[in-house]
C-alpha cells in the first residue's frame, strides 16, 4: 500500500509539471494584457482580423475642396490642347482650357481653284466638370470660351489656262495674266461662346486614385454663323484655254463680280452646320495635392 501511495503521488506530480510546461509561455502572452484596456483591445482586434483576412478596407475620403490641382495636355479639333483644373466638391472640377493651332495647307482645290490655306486657331475657355457619381469617370462639362480666334486664310489663284467655275459659269484663267485672290472662313463670329461636352476620365480622381488620368471628351461649342468671303485682286479670265477669246479683267467686271457673289454665297451655306463647331480631345493629365 505504501508503494502504491507513492507511485501515485509521484504520476500527479510529473502530470502537475507537464501542464505547467505547456501553459506557461501562453500565461506570458496573456499576463501583460490583463488589467491593460488597450492590450486587451489590440489582442481582440488581432483575433478579429486572423479570423476575417479578406475584410474589406475603409475607402479614402475625397479630398478637401481647392487642395488639388491638376495639369494636362492632348490633341483636339482646336488644335494642341493644355488645361488645368481643381476640385470644387466631391461632384465637381472647375478646369480652364487653352487651344492653339497655326498650320499651313497646300495643293487644295475647289471649283477649279487652287487655294494655299493657312489655318490660325486659338481658344481659352472654361468648364465646370460635374460627375454624377465621384467613384465613375463620366462627366457632363458646360462651359464657355471667353477667347474665340479661330479663322483660316487662303490664297486663291488659277494657273496659266486652267478651266474654273463661278456659279456653274466656266472661265479660263489667262496665261498672260493668271487669276489671283483672297480667301478667308471666321469661325469667331461669337468671340465668347458657350460650350457642352461630355467626356470620360476625371483629373482629380476621388477616393484614393492615382496620379495620372487619361480624359476624353466629345460635344461642339456655339461659335455662331460661320462667315465666308473670297474676292479676286487681279488678273484676266478668257473663254478658251488659250487666252485669245472673250478676255476681261477679273477687277471691276460686273459678270464676273456677280458671279463670285453668288459662289460666295453657295460657300456661305455650305459651312453653315459649322456654327456648332465641333469639340473633340483626348490628352493625359497629372494631379498633386497643394494642402492637406
Amino acid at each position: 500500500m505504501l508503494l502504491k501511495g507513492i507511485s501515485m503521488r509521484i504520476s500527479i506530480a510529473s502530470l502537475t509539471v507537464t501542464i505547467f510546461a505547456v501553459c506557461s509561455p501562453l500565461m506570458a502572452q496573456i499576463a501583460p494584457s490583463v488589467g491593460n484596456p488597450r492590450l486587451q483591445q489590440a489582442s481582440l482586434s488581432s483575433t478579429a482580423n486572423a479570423k476575417t483576412p479578406n475584410r474589406t478596407r475603409a475607402k479614402i475620403g475625397p479630398p478637401k475642396p481647392f487642395s488639388v490641382v491638376a495639369f494636362g495636355g492632348g490633341v483636339s479639333s482646336m488644335g494642341i490642347n493644355v488645361e488645368t483644373a481643381t476640385n470644387v466638391n466631391r461632384f465637381m472640377n472647375l478646369r480652364t482650357t487653352g487651344n492653339y493651332l497655326n498650320y499651313t495647307v497646300n495643293n487644295l482645290s475647289t471649283d477649279g481653284l487652287n487655294l494655299t490655306g493657312k489655318i490660325n486657331f486659338a481658344t481659352a475657355g472654361a468648364s465646370l466638370d460635374f460627375y454624377p457619381s465621384p467613384y465613375h469617370g463620366f462627366r457632363v462639362s458646360p462651359g464657355v470660351l471667353f477667347r474665340n480666334n479661330n479663322h483660316v486664310t487662303a490664297i486663291v489663284g488659277a494657273t496659266n489656262g486652267t478651266p474654273f467655275t463661278l456659279n456653274g459659269v466656266t472661265y479660263y484663267s489667262s496665261p498672260s495674266a493668271p487669276v489671283v485672290g483672297n480667301a478667308s472662313l471666321a469661325l469667331n463670329a461669337r468671340k465668347t461662346a458657350f460650350t457642352g461636352t461630355v467626356g470620360w476620365g476625371n483629373l482629380i480622381p476621388r477616393y484614393g486614385g492615382g496620379h495620372l488620368s487619361f480624359p476624353f471628351e466629345i460635344g461642339a461649342a456655339l461659335v455662331g454663323q460661320p462667315i465666308a468671303s473670297m474676292t479676286l485682286t487681279s488678273g484676266q479670265v478668257c473663254t478658251n484655254p488659250a487666252g485669245t477669246v472673250g478676255c476681261m479683267n477679273v477687277v471691276g467686271n460686273a459678270t464676273v463680280t456677280t458671279n463670285l457673289q453668288a459662289q460666295v454665297a453657295k460657300f456661305q451655306k455650305d459651312v453653315q452646320p459649322f456654327q456648332y463647331y465641333p469639340i473633340f480631345s483626348l490628352g493625359v493629365g497629372y494631379n498633386f495635392h497643394v494642402r492637406k
